[in-house]
This record gives C-alpha cells, structure tokens and sequence, in this order.
C-alpha cells in the first residue's frame, strides 16, 4: 500500500495552508473536527488521515480504541482523551493550546464526532470564544444506512437512541404517529428485540422499517419489511440480534393513493378511536380495509388495543 499521506496526493487546504476566516487571531492554531470509519478503515478520507498526521495532538474520545486505527496507518501524535464526561474540563486547556499556535483534532470512536458521539459541549465553546473549528468530512453510519434503505431521503429527522425504559420509549415512539419524514434511530444490541416490539405495538405491525445492522463491516446487513416481519427475523436468527444499529422508519403520508414504502393511515391512532364506538371485529375489518393490512394482524392488534383501554 502507498503512502498515504504522501505529497504526491496533498489535498490543498492541508493543516498546514488551511486559511479560516473566523480564526480568533492571527496566531491562534485551530480544532479540526475529523470523522473516521465506522467499521471499514480503508472508509477513511486522504485529507483526514494528513491532517490527523500533522496536528500537534489528538483528542480521542477511548485512547485505546483510537489508537488501532492511528497504528494502522503509522501516525503517532499525542493523543489526548475527550469524552462525555471530562469534556468540559478539557475547553481550558484546548484553548491554551490554540493560543499557542498549536493544530489540534478531534475525534470520536466511529464516524463523525458530535453525532451522537461527544464534542458538542467543546465546538459550541470554542466556536462562542471566536475559535476556528474546521469540519473534516467523512464517515456517517446515518447517512450510510440512508443511503441504501429505499426510503424517502428528501426529508428525514435523526433522534439518535431512544429512552432505554419501555414506558419512555412508547411514548418518544407516539411522537412518529404522524411524522411524515423517514425517522432515523440509533439502538444497541442488548435493546434491539425490544425496541422493535414496542415499534408493532405503538406504530403498528403494518409499518415499514428497514433495519441496518454492522454497517460496512464483515457481517452487515440490510432487513426491511413491515415490522411485525422485520421483528420475526430478529427474534429467529440470534446472530441478527448483534452488533450495531441504525432503525429507520417509514414517514406516514396521510393519503388515498399508495406510495411505495410511506405508511398510509396510522393503524393504531385508527383502532385506538373506531374501538371505542364499534366492537372489535367491526373497527379490525373497517381499518384492515383502508390501510391494506392482513386483517387477522389487525384483529390481533384491535384486540391488545381493547385489553389496555380496559385494564
């Protein structure tokens, strides 16, 4: 493998000649923002890999994690560690060091920092001071799983991990009854089974989920379907159930024509208001009429919905 930081291949805005407009002095050195893969580490850019090599030190949110990839590629800066919780002890002491005149970067275990990752609290500090921060792009394991889920990308709203307690996360899943935009959420292996059941029990069966599971590693992979499906094939193989996570659910379109992958009705805001005027055969067979769903899915549905009105 060549160099890949040699000068045959410099990017032109290098640490080196990089000119920021918004640098609070002449002197003052500047906070590069630098993404890095999310499983593959050849999905790292040529500029981020020169610049992680010319800073004067790293900031890691894990030392050691962060280190395999910097060996991988023979760079061997300082590494400094920043994470949740000592990142606010660490805006003095970055700011000491930009005044200095030294480069710094941050980074995050995977992907870009700041989305869902820490930073947040040391950018919004360093940019009120008058800091440079200068974005290094590259990896997104949100943009990623957009990119190949089938779903509507125009407009989509991230909410990053949802509450770990059932009870909270019904509720922030009650927020998508009627979103019209693709949601994007992030879950954990050990909440992965749950967080679908309470997607069929709140949103319904009939919702379009696609599942992203170890994205651009050895045993990624892409499950998409209605979710009652979608939660079968997790329950079914235990190796599905693994790794890490990106969930994106089907924007509800409000409508009397199909489109695609969009929900049409909400299943479950329909039941909840027909069940309580109609008995339950009646209100399952009205709403599995007009959303297209499997009647019996609906009538057991119609069925947990009147259980819990009465309860």
């Amino acid at each position: 493998m060549s160099d890949p930081l040699s000068k045959a291949s410099e990017p032109v805005d290098s640490v080196s000649d990089h000119h920021a407009t918004t640098m609070k002095s002449a002197n003052s050195g500047q906070l590069y923002v630098v993404a890095t893969p999310i499983g593959n580490l050849a999905d790292i850019s040529q500029r981020a890999l020169q610049t992680l090599a010319q800073v004067d030190c790293i900031l890691a949110e894990d030392t050691r994690h962060s280190k395999r990839l910097l060996n991988h590629y023979g760079i061997n800066q300082k590494l400094r560690s920043c994470h949740e919780h000592n990142e606010e002890s660490q805006i003095s002491w970055v700011k000491e060091r930009l005044d200095a005149g030294e480069q710094l970067a941050l980074i995050s275990d995977a992907g870009t920092p700041l989305i869902s990752d820490p930073g947040f609290v040391l950018v919004r500090a360093l940019r009120q001071s008058g800091y440079s921060v200068v974005a290094i792009p590259g990896a997104s394991s949100i943009i990623t799983a957009l990119s190949i889920a089938g779903l509507p990308t125009d407009g989509f709203v991230y909410d990053g991990f949802l509450p770990a307690k059932s009870a909270a996360r019904q509720k922030a899943l009650r927020g998508y009854s009627e979103e019209p935009r693709t949601v994007v959420l992030l879950e954990s292996s050990h909440r992965i089974e749950a967080c679908l059941k309470d997607v069929v029990e709140v949103l319904g069966a009939a919702r379009q989920v696609v599942i992203a599971r170890e994205l651009t590693k050895r045993f990624e992979t892409v499950i998409d379907g209605r979710a009652d499906d979608v939660l079968a094939q997790i329950n079914a193989d235990p190796d599905q159930r693994k790794g890490e996570f990106v969930i994106m659910l089907a924007g509800v379109r409000l409508s009397s024509e199909a489109s695609g992958n969009v929900l049409e009705l909400n299943v479950t805001d329909m039941l909840r208001v027909m069940i309580e005027d109609l008995p339950v055969k009646q209100a399952a067979g009205i709403v599995a009429k007009l959303s297209g769903s499997r009647k019996n899915d609906i009538y057991e549905q119609a069925l947990a919905i009147k259980k819990e009105q009465d309860d």
